[in-house]
């Protein structure tokens, strides 16, 4: 068997924590439960059976929820979890709050507490 090829990636930390702890009690590591995890998901996700045109159908909105099934109904609520995860991490709230004249707080890259003021300028909070 070929040794499989990798490539660093960034996962986010809630993600990873969930992998080593779901590994533990497989026997993988973190990284062989997320890998394990992507292939689950990309043998699900590219499944075209009926059950999936369904649940595609639900997720666009085009077929009720209440005409899946408990097992179907897990995948739309898994795949909107996720939708809805990616969506707000691409979100920069800060910049619309600021074009509303409003200064927010968030921790910078060092963890120290920051204003982040409408004009642009940042001051730290001590």
């Amino acid at each position: 068997m070929a040794k499989a090829r990798t490539t660093p990636t960034r996962i986010d930390t809630d993600l990873l924590d969930a992998a080593r702890e779901a590994g533990e009690q497989e026997s993988r590591s973190a990284t062989q439960q997320v890998a394990h995890w992507a292939r689950l998901g990309r043998a699900v996700s590219s499944r075209h059976s009926n059950q999936r045109r369904r649940v595609e159908a639900a997720i666009q909105g085009t077929l009720p929820l209440s005409q899946l099934s408990a097992e179907e109904r897990e995948v739309v609520n898994a795949e909107h979890s996720v939708a809805i995860r990616e969506q707000a991490q691409a979100m920069s709230f800060g910049a619309r709050l600021a074009a509303e004249g409003v200064t927010t707080v968030a921790l910078d890259e060092s963890g120290l507490l920051v204003e982040h003021h409408p004009d642009g300028t940042t001051s730290v909070i001590e």
